[in-house]
């Protein structure tokens, strides 16, 4: 059998690593790794840190280009690469652009697709955008879905997806944050930052709040509010932000603009993924607006704070270990606080079970590729 594996950001290749490995370890595929680049750089950083090396590098990411460029894009190259390569089954990961593309041309030429991370929904066409209407149509296109919990089975049940090519594996960040993990701690192996002021801290005893955000429905009035939770939190004093900044211009300028100056709050470039792992795994908790990162906060006991209005991941708010807090500057300031201050409320939201898998999700897509693994066999019930 050959599995072309196609990623083009840096959390289809966080997530999809595990599953090329769990692959190329099967005897009897043969494994194509494909990336689009559509993330270029911080995307680079991710392969370096895993040790992938992608067969085919399409490089596709251009300056500003738009949703439509991006398609086009993939569309025209992806074409090529399946009549060339000719797999037996393409597998794409959640929710991206180069993901639904993929997909669709994979479907043109009759190639069957599967599915990582499937049926994740908001309900709201619009909320996150593209994100929800891509994953949609993939779930249209694709002939087996990983769906990484029973909550995102039933998404899938409710749209009348056959019940016989749904699994549910766990996600398969938990594999890789997991995987990195032991091989960091194995290797006594520190952040690799310049800034002697943030290693002093790390290795101190003030809280670490990991703050992460870019996504698209934010940009503006959104960023904004997120900045100003952010002065006031470290205006406390007790505690240092650290902020990988997303390089689109429609973030970074207002972030830089607005939290540059500010002593204990360190705005650095998209981490390594190892880097980022490290620095998870040393917070007190995490401020996101971003996806992957409320899976793998809490597989660390790290509550989370969701600065969105809807989230396609409500396992974690349902568990307790995530909560949605909007964007209200004042929201975000008022539940961050509670968190610093009220010992009871951060061990009810650290001391909860990963809602999204326990480190094997990679070996269980696998065993369904080859027919080992056994599908859902309930029908959703109102």
């Amino acid at each position: 059998m050959k599995v072309l594996v196609a990623f083009g950001t840096r959390p289809e290749a966080i997530k999809c690593f595990p599953v090329i490995a769990a692959l190329r370890a099967e005897p009897g595929v043969s494994v194509v790794a494909c990336t689009t680049a559509q993330h270029r750089h911080i995307l680079d950083q991710v392969l370096d840190s895993v040790g992938l090396q992608p067969d085919i590098d399409l490089n596709l990411m251009r300056d500003k280009p738009s949703l439509t460029d991006i398609t086009v894009d993939v569309m025209n190259r992806m074409n090529s690469v399946l009549a060339d390569e000719r797999p037996d089954r393409v597998i794409v990961q959640g929710d991206t652009t180069t993901a639904m593309t993929t997909a669709l041309s994979a479907f043109y030429h009759g190639i069957k697709v599967g599915h990582v991370e499937a049926g994740l929904r908001t309900n709201n066409i619009l909320s996150p955008w593209p994100e929800e209407a891509n994953r949609k149509i993939i779930s249209t296109l694709a002939d087996l879905h990983f769906a990484p919990t029973d909550l995102a089975r039933d998404n899938l049940l409710r749209e009348n997806v056959d019940p016989a090519a749904i699994y549910v594996t766990g996600n398969t960040v938990i594999d890789a944050l997991h995987s990195v993990r032991r091989r960091l701690r194995a290797a006594g192996t520190r952040a690799n930052l310049a800034d002697p002021k943030l290693l002093a801290l790390l290795d101190g005893d003030k809280r670490l709040i990991l703050m992460t955000a870019h996504r698209r429905e934010n940009w503006g009035d959104g960023i904004a509010a997120i900045c100003a939770a952010a002065l006031e939190i470290a205006g406390r004093g007790d505690n240092f932000i650290v902020f990988p900044v997303h390089p689109n211009p429609k973030v970074a300028d207002m972030v830089h603009d607005m939290l540059g100056d500010h002593p204990d709050i360190f705005l650095l470039a998209p981490l390594a993924y190892a880097d980022f792992v490290l620095m998870l795994d040393r917070a007190a908790l995490v401020l996101t607006d971003s996806g992957g990162v409320q899976e793998e906060a809490p597989a660390l006991g790290k509550p989370v704070l969701i600065m969105r209005d809807t989230t396609e991941r409500p396992e974690g708010v349902s568990a307790g270990c995530a909560k949605l807090v909007g964007l209200a500057t004042h929201d975000i300031v008022t539940q961050t606080n509670l968190l610093l201050d009220d010992p009871t409320t951060y061990a009810a939201m650290s001391h909860v079970s990963n809602p999204y898998g326990d480190g094997t999700a990679s070996q269980q897509i696998v065993a369904a590729i080859m027919g080992k693994h056994r599908a859902a066999t309930v029908q959703y019930k109102t």
